[in-house]
């Protein structure tokens, strides 16, 4: 029982099946024009540029830093508890304050660095940091 096809004769008789060709062409040209309409960037990322005003204003660096045998430093040089307050309060009194920054040694008491921290408080300097935590990741472990 074997299957055989048989072939049926051209005749002119109207097609049945639709041509989709031109179908597929015109949607293919639609895809095309949407994605070129579609903005590629949907956010922005707004990076502040210089506008060729000049250079800003470089504030002084204001280090206070507390050594291994409790005395204050002052950008290096060694000053008394009034001596330290009375520069923290001049430094609160300009119009632009800069960063006070704060760097204990690692073998500096915590009573003197807290004495430290509430004078700079009580001096009026706002814009205060912490420096040098990154020497002491790991506990135990002291600056190199």
């Amino acid at each position: 029982m074997a299957f055989t096809a048989r072939r049926v004769p051209l005749q002119n008789q109207p097609m049945s099946e639709m041509n989709v060709t031109p179908f597929i062409d015109v949607l293919l040209v639609l895809l095309i024009m949407f994605i070129m309409v579609i903005p590629i960037a949907t956010h922005a990322l707004l990076i502040p540029l210089p506008n060729g005003e000049g250079p800003e204003e470089i504030l002084p660096e204001n280090v206070v830093h507390i050594d291994s045998a409790d005395r204050l430093f002052w950008n290096g040089a060694e000053l008394s508890r009034q001596e330290m307050l009375n520069q923290l309060a001049s430094t609160a009194a300009l119009d632009k304050q800069p960063v006070v920054k704060f760097e204990p040694d690692a073998l500096a008491s915590y009573q003197a660095s807290a004495r430290t921290i509430a004078l700079i408080k009580d001096s009026g300097v706002k814009n205060f940091a912490f420096v040098g935590n990154h020497k002491y990741r790991q506990f135990g472990r002291t600056g190199e």
